[in-house]
């Protein structure tokens, strides 16, 4: 009986006579970059709660401070989204006088309705 062995060519290198590709392994970096790429985008999509922001029915506020101090509150009610200012500026008018804010020494701010307030009976 006659054996044929057969060899690896691949594990050993190219074969006599054939040149290797010097830009083999550039395409396989640009596939590992798109995908750590797509993993990036959902990991950051999941951190911010970005999906229910893309939901047609979801309701959502955001509290954005840019970067010259400028405060601004966004808030999306199904596909309507209405973007306010915070300004520093005095307002006037009529109203009702519901209670107090506090702001404590960490930073939280606590509101303690009026007695007299609507909601202080709850």
């Amino acid at each position: 009986m006659r054996f044929v062995q057969r060899t690896r060519r691949a594990a050993h290198g190219p074969a006599p006579g054939e040149d290797e590709d010097p830009l083999a392994g550039i395409a396989n970096l640009f596939d590992v970059s798109v995908a750590f790429i797509v993993a990036l985008l959902i990991a950051l999509f999941a951190l911010f709660s970005a999906g229910t922001f893309l939901d047609k029915n979801s309701e959502v506020t955001l509290v954005k401070t840019t970067a010259d101090g400028e405060t601004e509150i966004i808030t999306k009610k199904g596909a309507e989204i209405k973007v306010q200012k915070v300004t520093d500026k005095n307002l006037s008018g009529q109203g009702t006088r519901l209670g107090t804010a506090y702001r404590l020494a960490g930073g939280q701010v606590v509101y303690v309705p009026d007695g007299d307030a609507p909601d202080a009976a709850r």
